[in-house]
């Protein structure tokens, strides 16, 4: 019985898993720097109420890591269809590494955000000129993320050229 699969059969579970990989870690540090930030906004807002709305950045950025690792989940599920073309562990293991690039760094992006959004959301109801060192922060600790996203989109893009097919 022959089949028609193309390329190696256990292939594949490398590529979901790194799919599943860069969601789920993403989504973590997503959660955790919400989460975290949250807890300081409410914390903020007994004491200011007027500044709550100003001091959503946080949560807002956190939120954005959740999203990068969707994109990168997209590209790498799309990428696999051993059926339709040859699928071989380098295939497997270059969306492995992508999502895992992608997710960990999302995750130590939720972190960090978390973390300092919780400190200077706090900070700033007692000292409004911190704001802008805060926003700052965020941002650096924002392209974390974003860093993890571009090079997964590259390794992401490695996926393929293992075999001339």
């Amino acid at each position: 019985m022959s089949s028609i699969f193309n390329g190696d059969e256990t292939a594949p579970f490398f590529g979901f898993l790194g799919a599943a990989a860069a969601l789920v870690f993403s989504c973590m540090g997503a959660a955790y720097g919400t989460a975290k930030s949250g807890v300081g906004v409410a914390s903020m807002g007994v004491m200011r109420p007027e500044l709550v709305m100003k001091s959503i950045v946080p949560v807002v950025m956190a939120g954005v890591l959740g999203i990068y690792g969707l994109i990168i989940a997209v590209i790498i599920s799309t990428g696999i269809n051993p059926k339709a073309k040859g699928y071989y562990l380098f295939d497997g293991y270059a969306h492995l590494s992508s999502g895992l690039a992608c997710g960990l760094a999302g995750l130590s992006a939720g972190m960090a955000i978390g973390i300092v959004g919780d400190a200077g959301v706090r900070a700033n109801a007692q000292q409004p000129k911190l704001f802008v060192g805060m926003i700052l922060i965020l941002i650096f600790a924002e392209a974390l993320a974003l860093y993890g996203l571009i090079v997964g989109i590259i390794l992401s893009s490695r996926a393929g050229q293992s075999r001339a097919d």
